[in-house]
């Protein structure tokens, strides 16, 4: 395969993804700022999952030097860096590249098609659990893996499955939808359902299964984020919300949020974009979310004492 494939970001998700997508003889490169870019020059991209820890030989490149060319962008950055990625990757962008973002979320699909039309952008709805450790390893923690895209409405659906295809075949799953907002909103519920669940409790899945009460709040969370869907024309199939109601109340488990990583490691967080846009949903659909209210005035909160403006 020929196709050029920039990845915008090579942290938790953006560097597993590219990383396994360059195992598999993809022409990929990294988008970085030059501290990473000399990092991953000097040391390769690791990633460390259940099968072990492997060294990519990543291709980077800075926003200074970046040229055009690509035929797919995937965007893999934090919704609080979204307007700065989209003015590094725009050299990259040609009137026939596929723009693909791995935000969670709506609002940023906004932004994405006012900068680029909507042609060019895909919607996709990404699933893996991984964190970026001290030393810039990525670290998958649940063998969890996908990537589900699709063109948006009065868009050739094509356009979706050709990305699909040059995707697949890497280690992980990937599939074309007609359906993609409904996959993106029903990734959005589980995001966030994990996301209030432990930072509300301020631990992990298992730590807040392990405690009396613990299971209770994930299902009433989950219950609440799905009720904002159903109620946006999007309900969760049944079987789809069992598997997060089984993810949510696992035993045992070590899952967590990046949201709740970020909480405990004191960065800003996309408490905006994930929760605060979800609640400003549900208001306007009548529907009630305590739970979810309480999750965002924590992580307004948060964000307040680091020098951010709540809302």
């Amino acid at each position: 395969m020929g196709e050029r494939i920039l990845v915008v970001g090579a942290g938790a998700t953006g560097g597993f993804f590219g990383a396994r997508l360059a195992q598999h003889g993809r022409d990929v490169t990294f988008l970085v700022r030059p501290p990473r870019a000399a990092a991953l020059s000097r040391d390769g991209l690791r990633v460390t999952g259940p099968d072990g820890t492997e060294v990519i030989d990543a291709q980077a490149v800075t926003a200074q030097d970046l040229g055009g060319g690509y035929d797919v962008v995937l965007l893999s950055v934090k919704a609080t860096g979204l307007g700065r990625a989209l003015d590094d990757l725009a050299p990259a962008a040609g009137p026939g590249t596929a723009i693909v973002p791995f935000l969670n979320g709506l609002a940023h699909m906004e932004v994405l098609n006012e900068r680029f039309g909507p042609r060019r952008v895909l919607g996709a709805a990404v699933r893996v659990i991984s964190t970026l450790d001290a030393d810039g390893t990525i670290v998958q923690l649940a063998p969890l893996a996908s990537i589900t895209v699709g063109a948006q409405e009065g868009t050739p659906p094509s356009r979706a499955e050709d990305v699909a295809g040059l995707l697949s075949g890497a280690g992980f799953t990937v599939r074309a939808t007609g359906d993609i907002v409904g996959a993106m909103w029903h990734k959005w519920v589980f995001i966030v359902s994990l996301g209030a669940l432990t930072c509300l409790a301020r631990g992990t899945v298992g730590e807040v299964a392990a405690v009396p009460g613990g299971t209770g709040l994930a299902l009433a969370i989950l219950g609440e984020a799905a009720a904002v869907a159903a109620a946006a024309g999007h309900p969760l199939p049944p079987a789809e919300r069992d598997a997060a109601a089984g993810f949510l109340t696992r035993p045992g488990s070590a899952a967590s949020a990046s949201m709740y990583r970020d909480l405990q490691a004191g960065r800003r967080t996309e408490v905006e974009h994930v929760f605060g846009d979800l609640i400003r949903r549900a208001r306007s659909l009548g529907v009630a979310t305590p739970l979810l209210d309480a999750a965002t005035l924590t992580m307004r909160v948060h964000d307040a004492r680091l020098g951010m403006p709540p809302g």
